[in-house]
């Protein structure tokens, strides 16, 4: 007998999920918070040769933007998870540049950075 472990062994892992997303709604970002995503975005987007419709990007709430740029920006499986970590838009917003700016740096040989 496996004693009330049998309805534990399905073959898949069972975890409880705490939902984030739902408390970051209603958070915004400070006028200079802003300011600094959006001018990292642009130069990152302008080194990658991205063409993005800045007037679109300006009505964006700021939720939007940061979880917009964390889902489409062009990095690896570790930074993408550091982003999905990152508690709070501050916080997503902050590593968000941060990672633009590695990538900025970056040489140039593998186009995905690889936040170790």
């Amino acid at each position: 007998s496996l004693g009330g472990l049998s309805d534990q062994l399905s073959g898949f892992r069972q975890v409880e999920a705490e939902l984030w997303e739902e408390d970051e709604i209603g958070e915004t970002l400070s006028l200079g918070e802003r300011a600094a995503l959006e001018m990292e975005s642009r130069r990152f987007a302008d080194a990658q040769g991205y063409a993005v419709d800045w007037n679109a990007v300006g009505q964006l709430d700021d939720f939007s933007l940061v979880n917009v740029i964390a889902q489409i920006a062009p990095f690896d499986g570790a930074a993408k998870q550091a982003l999905l970590e990152s508690r709070g838009l501050s916080a997503r917003s902050e590593l968000i540049i941060q990672l633009m700016q590695f990538f900025g740096r970056h040489d140039g040989s593998d186009d995905r950075v690889t936040l170790q």
